[in-house]
């Protein structure tokens, strides 16, 4: 096994990958320090960082509070100091890190996790940093709620919202309006390379399939060099398309597979939502006895009844997340088959597999071809619209093998 580099890195070798994010980010943390001969209007108090799936939006909002809680006097995000260390690792008391866990991000999680902590003073830093990720999980009404903090944020606070684009289906006009917009491009085939290896100990072979086939979405990379139950996950999604040709077995594959991922996905969390619930019973007094005990357990029926329902909610979004994740891996293999067949000189999604997309390519047309990803693409738009998931992937195997002309 090899070991996971322990050398810390700066906030501007951290982003040397993009050095447009880099110098943007570098000027506005100089700027709020107070560093002569640097624009004051460089630090904006409200920033919206837009990027592709895996880009790394919440790691480069993290080098930016990185940066601004740096306690080096010399070097801004040093990435050595306690305050740099704290922040990237998402422990500093003055960087809120909101992961949204739910299909939304309701009103009510704006007001008494954003909105209230937002209102707080810094405790440590000179700044209070607020990153909020998935801001197109926003519903209208939380947008509404949100307004007026990334309007005028209190003094010294940094709002920080992570967002797919600038597009009005994935962030509210309003609320961009009132944000300094930072694109941040997908990092390279290299730097995902690198990262594997310095900070997962993955070898350079391993670490470069993980960042073809993840689409240099480095999360995903992670979890593939991390993670072997997520390896073989992507195996059986890949090998949908070759059991496409052979009678019902693609059929009792995809079925087989849907049952596992909702299985592994309740299983996954069981005990994290069983101790949710102890904790949240233990709060109301349940079990305690003597005088006022009934009465300090009125409202927990009400209480974990709403548990329940956030519970329900968090494992239908992992769940949606997962299905997405496979469908991504599967349109992949025809995206190589199309590659082979057309001869253009372009890296494989999988390159492990290109014997698979090879004999795909001689026995699917390329208009044939262009149908399955239409039909893959139709079952996540599916999945996204409730339909159950063996539904929506049995009607997708059955597109598959037309669009393949499998009798």
């Amino acid at each position: 096994m090899i070991t996971r580099s322990a050398s810390p890195r700066s906030v501007s070798e951290r982003l040397a990958d993009t050095p447009k994010v880099r110098d943007t980010i570098l000027a506005a943390a100089a700027a709020a320090r107070g560093v002569p001969g640097t624009d004051p209007r460089a630090c904006a108090h409200s920033w919206l960082f837009t990027g592709p799936p895996g880009s790394g939006r919440s790691n480069a909002a993290l080098a930016f509070a990185a940066a601004l809680v740096c306690e080096d006097p010399e070097v801004i995000g040093c990435g050595r100091c306690k305050g740099c260390q704290d922040a990237l690792a998402g422990h500093h008391t003055d960087v809120v890190h909101v992961v949204p866990q739910e299909l939304t991000i309701s009103a009510n999680l704006v007001r008494t996790e954003i909105v209230a902590k937002a209102a707080r003073l810094s405790t440590i830093a000179s700044h209070r940093i607020i990153i909020i990720e998935n801001a197109d999980r926003l519903t209208e009404e939380a947008a509404d709620a949100l307004l007026k903090t990334v309007e005028e944020p209190p003094e010294g606070t940094v709002i920080v919202l992570c967002a797919p684009s600038t597009d009005p289906r994935d962030i509210s006009q309003t609320l961009r309006s009132r944000c300094r917009h930072l694109y941040i491009p997908s990092p390279s085939e290299d730097e995902v390379v690198r990262v594997l290896m310095a900070e997962e100990g993955a070898s350079e072979a391993h670490a470069r399939l993980a960042a073809a086939t993840s689409l240099r979405h480095l999360g995903r990379a992670r979890l593939l060099v991390r993670n072997e139950a997520i390896q073989i996950r992507r195996a059986s999604a890949i090998h949908l398309a070759e059991q496409v040709f052979f009678g019902s077995q693609a059929f009792q594959a995809a079925g087989a597979l849907v049952k596992r991922i909702e299985k592994e996905s309740v299983a996954d969390y069981a005990d994290a939502d069983a101790e949710e619930r102890a904790k949240l019973e233990r709060s109301f007094g349940v079990g305690a006895k003597g005088k006022g005990a009934a009465k300090a357990t009125a409202g927990v029926s009400a209480a974990v009844k709403a548990l329940e329902a956030q519970q329900k909610a968090r494992g239908t979004r992992r769940k949606r997340d997962v299905f997405d994740l496979i469908l991504v891996d599967l349109a992949g293999v025809y995206r190589d088959a199309l590659v082979l067949q057309s001869g253009a000189q372009v890296p494989l999604t999988h390159p492990d597999f290109e014997g698979l997309a090879q004999e795909i390519a001689n026995r699917v047309s390329q208009t044939g071809l262009i149908a399955c990803q239409d039909a893959i693409a139709q079952c996540r738009e599916r999945l996204h619209q409730q339909v159950a998931p063996a539904v929506a992937f049995n009607g997708m195997i059955g597109h598959l093998r037309n669009a393949c002309d499998v009798t």
